[in-house]
């Protein structure tokens, strides 16, 4: 591993921890507190690629693990990670594995509808998949309860998806060489 590597796996750690300083924004039709942070794992992949995007959210995961108050509303511990949200702060290493490795494929250019469809498919559903069930075996719900409690967070993930469009190109753009070595 390079020292660029290891650059950008700790630079992507650290902007999702600087995601989480943003207050929430609280949709007024659903009533849901939606945080930036999930869009940590969304810019890793994208950016650097599977290796590095994955590695930084394992990073951020581990911080947040010995009890780095790092999640939104300065959060840390073992203890948030065994709670209800636990499940999609798991998820966010895998995610940005995910979606690296199809940003990768499509070498980095997957055109619009393409980065829609990444960041949609391992950016929302593969969190989604993992998260869901974890809130229904602690919080002691059906899966139909825990799933149907989530949608309200839906709306928020779709403005971030456009977000992460938008930065991702600009960032590419601007600093290409971001992308190589990955």
């Amino acid at each position: 591993m390079s020292t660029r590597d290891i650059v950008h796996i700790a630079l992507f750690a650290a902007l999702t921890a600087a995601l989480g300083l943003f207050p929430p924004l609280t949709l007024p039709a659903v009533g849901v507190a939606i945080t930036a942070q999930s869009m940590g794992p969304m810019l890793a992949g994208a950016l650097v690629g599977a290796k590095r995007g994955g590695l930084a959210l394992a990073l951020f995961y581990v911080l947040v693990a010995v009890g780095m108050p790092l999640l939104a509303g300065g959060r840390g511990g073992m203890g948030v990670l065994l709670g209800a949200s636990g499940g999609f702060v798991l998820a966010w290493p895998i995610a940005a594995f995910a979606i690296g490795w199809a940003y990768q494929r499509a070498r980095f250019n997957p055109g619009l509808p393409g980065e829609l469809a990444i960041l949609a498919v391992f950016g929302i559903g593969l969190v989604y998949l993992i998260g869901v069930p974890w809130i229904s075996a602690v919080a002691g719900l059906s899966l139909s309860q825990a799933f149907i409690g989530s949608l309200g967070f839906i709306p928020g993930d779709l403005i971030k998806i456009a977000v992460v469009i938008a930065v991702t190109r600009t960032v590419r753009r601007a600093y290409p060489a971001l992308s190589q070595g990955r």
